[in-house]
């Protein structure tokens, strides 16, 4: 069974819809909204400030979740993943923000402040640094991450396509 704990009176919610592979951990303040999934050896910790993650969205296989506290010389930033979101296998989210429909290459990290927005991709193992904004409907890549190109209709469908088949994958796992 998954390990959700509490931190600092904060308890994880999520929705009876998704899916929590029994091998992730879900520490603090956490919500996961309806038809998520997070999967295995997945770790979210909510513990110093908030971790969203969207209905619909996928966090796959040893991805690992933290945020940024309020701590003197540090920026509080929470880390928020939008609806209909793939993030790819052994990624790192921490104190960043992914817009709805955006996609997170395997092995990919982004840092405190970054930011994918509706739409845009960070291809499997680029490095977006503090701050850095992908904006919508392009592609970024590399260390660090830079902009490669535009993306056209067909990405956009096979993004929301990726999203999907992780909905009705998750539900075959709770059948």
């Amino acid at each position: 069974m998954a390990i959700i704990r509490a931190h600092g009176g904060k308890s994880p919610r999520i929705h009876p819809s998704a899916f929590v592979a029994e091998t992730a951990v879900i520490i603090g303040d956490v919500e996961i909204g309806a038809d998520a999934s997070i999967w295995y050896g997945c770790v979210l910790r909510g513990d110093l400030n908030v971790i969203r993650i969207g209905a619909g969205s996928n966090i796959q296989d040893g991805t690992v979740i933290h945020v940024a506290s309020d701590r003197p010389g540090q920026t509080p930033y929470p880390t928020l993943v939008g609806a209909g979101v793939t993030v790819g296998h052994m990624a790192l989210l921490h104190a960043c923000t992914v817009e709805d429909g955006g996609f997170v290459g395997m092995k990919a990290c982004l840092l405190d402040g970054s930011k994918i927005e509706a739409g845009g991709m960070l291809a499997a193992g680029g490095l977006l640094t503090p701050g850095k904004v992908v904006p919508g409907g392009e592609l970024w890549g590399g260390s660090p991450a830079r902009f490669m190109r535009s993306l056209g209709p067909d990405q956009d469908r096979s993004f929301k396509e990726s999203a999907a088949h992780y909905v009705q994958l998750a539900k075959s796992y709770t059948e």
